[in-house]
């Protein structure tokens, strides 16, 4: 809780609570978004398995404790303040990186043979899961795409959730607004000779990515990139063992798109916690040891 009490920056107010009208909760929003990130750091991504554990073991140590649907609810509302706590984790690392690297997975909601019976904006929002394909694993899947951006140390800088159809070229369109004097490497699927001149020219950005068999140019990306291209696939194994970010229990987009910011979050904090207690900072399965 110290750790994100001080990172918590202007948002929090008075006795830990987002200012809003009414009465003021005795469970704070604090509590939850702690609660929240440390179920996650733990590896517990089930509410049933964690409201079970704290009544059976803990109750005396949350006297007000509230309850699933009241966590469940609070917690998408406070979907804006946890992104906040990231971004600002994230800022503490190194404040100035020149390289980035950029990757995309796959997040699937359930097999092809179930998809018609997808309640998740079954009535056709613009943020309901569609059908895509990941070429990495050769396979279509149904559901979501993960884009994130990450430097060499694997500390994720940039994310975005958006429809699996959805081509990793059109995330390095909005990298541009956020991103500038930076180089960014990332694998074949974002070769895209006039995206790349537009990266240059709008925010200095140099896209730098292995070429494919039948192009001409036969020069290989140089070793140093391809460290850190490993890296961020690296950061995803971690969300994929630790986080479990693949397990999907929500009923609902905002949810959803809360339980994965959380996950993302959660790798963040343990790896501020190693950075903080001098010890590597991709060992994020030993940060509570």
């Amino acid at each position: 809780m110290r750790v994100l009490k001080e990172h918590w920056g202007n948002s929090l107010a008075i006795e830990e609570n987002i200012l809003r009208p009414g009465p003021k909760p005795k469970f704070s929003d604090l509590e939850v978004v702690v609660l929240n990130l440390t179920a996650e750091c733990l590896s517990i991504d089930s509410e049933n398995l964690l409201f079970n554990k704290l009544n059976a073991n803990y109750k005396e140590s949350f006297p007000h404790l509230i309850s699933r649907r009241q966590y469940n609810d609070r917690r998408k509302n406070l979907f804006k303040y946890i992104e906040n706590v990231r971004q600002t984790l994230t800022n503490e690392f190194n404040a100035i990186n020149e390289v980035y690297a950029v990757d995309s997975m796959p997040l699937e909601l359930c097999k092809l043979s179930r998809m018609s019976r997808n309640k998740m904006a079954a009535d056709g929002q613009y943020f309901a899961p569609d059908k895509g394909y990941c070429a990495s694993q050769s396979k279509y899947y149904f559901g979501y795409k993960l884009h994130a951006v990450c430097n060499p140390s694997g500390v994720i800088h940039v994310v975005d959730l958006t429809k699996a159809s959805v081509h990793d070229i059109h995330f390095l369109k909005d990298i541009s607004n956020i991103l500038q004097n930076c180089l960014i490497t990332g694998d074949r699927g974002y070769i895209n000779s006039k995206l790349k001149t537009e990266l240059f020219e709008k925010s200095a950005i140099c896209l730098e990515t292995p070429l494919r068999s039948n192009q001409r140019d036969k020069t290989k990306l140089i070793y140093q990139l391809r460290k850190i291209r490993k890296r961020i696939e690296t950061v995803f194994s971690q969300l994929c063992d630790q986080f479990m970010i693949q397990r999907n229990y929500a009923k609902s987009f905002y949810g959803y798109r809360t339980r994965i910011l959380s996950k993302i979050t959660g790798l963040t904090l343990l790896q501020y916690i190693n950075k903080i207690n001098g010890k590597p900072i991709g060992q994020v399965k030993y940060a509570l040891k």
